[in-house]
C-alpha cells in the first residue's frame, strides 16, 4: 500500500524507524500538502460569503490550483521513496577494483540525478503553494487568517527541507552543466519562496494584531 494512503501513525512510525524511506523528502512532501490544505480551508471559508463576493471567482481558482498541489505532493511521498531505492542499492556496490570503482561512481551519479528529481519537484510545488498563500493572505476570510500563516510556514519548511534533499544528492554528480542548472533553479526557488513566505507571515501577523 502506498505510504500516502496509510495512517498518520504508520507514516510517523516508518519515518522514525531505521527504514531508508520515508525520509526527509517524503516528510517535505507531506508537510507541504498539509500546508496547502490549510490555505484551501481558508479559501473554502471565504467562498460563499457576501463580504468576499468580489474575490470569490479568484478564490475558486486558487482553490482549484491548491487541490492540484495537494494531490501532487501526496503522490511525491511515494515517488521520493521510489526514486531513492536505486541509490540506496548503489551505495552497496563493491569498489575493490578500479573497474568496480568506476562502475560504482557512474551508477551513483545516475541514481543521484533520479533521486534529486523528486525533491526538486517538491520545491517547485511548494513555491506554487507559497504564491497561493500570498494571495490568500491578502483576500481570504479573516475568520481563519491565522491558518494562512500556519500553511505558509509548513510550505516554507517543505521548501527548505526539499532543498536539503536536492543538495545532498548533488555531491555525487560530476556533470557540471547539470549541477549548475539544478543549483541555479533550486537557489532561485529557495530565495524567492522564502522571501514571499516571510512577507506573507508578516502580513498575517499584522492582520491578527491590528
Amino acid at each position: 500500500m502506498a505510504m500516502s494512503s496509510n495512517s498518520c501513525d504508520y507514516f510517523l512510525d516508518q519515518l522514525a524507524s531505521k527504514a531508508p524511506t520515508p525520509g526527509g523528502g517524503g516528510a517535505a512532501a507531506m508537510g507541504g500538502a498539509i500546508g496547502m490544505a490549510l490555505s484551501n480551508m481558508v479559501g473554502n471559508l471565504t467562498v460563499g460569503k457576501k463580504k468576499y463576493a468580489d474575490v470569490e471567482d479568484e478564490v475558486k481558482k486558487l482553490l482549484g490550483e491548491g487541490y492540484e498541489i495537494i494531490d501532487r505532493l501526496k503522490k511525491m511521498v511515494d515517488e521520493d521513496a521510489e526514486a531513492f531505492a536505486p541509490l540506496a542499492k548503489a551505495y552497496g556496490l563493491p569498489r575493490s577494483t578500479e573497474e568496480e570503482k568506476a562502475h560504482k561512481a557512474k551508477t551513483l551519479e545516475e541514481c543521484s540525478k533520479v533521486a534529486l528529481s523528486v525533491p526538486l519537484e517538491i520545491m517547485r510545488q511548494a513555491f506554487r503553494g507559497i504564491k497561493i498563500h500570498e494571495r490568500m493572505g491578502q483576500v481570504g476570510s479573516m475568520l481563519a487568517i491565522s491558518d494562512v500563516g500556519c500553511g505558509v510556514a509548513f510550505l516554507k519548511a517543505a521548501l527548505q527541507s526539499a532543498h536539503l534533499n536536492v543538495l545532498i544528492n548533488l555531491g555525487a554528480i560530476k556533470d557540471k552543466t547539470f549541477v549548475e542548472s539544478v543549483t541555479r533553479e533550486m537557489n532561485q526557488l529557495l530565495e524567492e519562496g522564502s522571501r514571499i513566505a516571510d512577507e506573507t507571515l508578516k502580513l498575517v501577523i499584522g492582520k491578527i494584531s491590528s
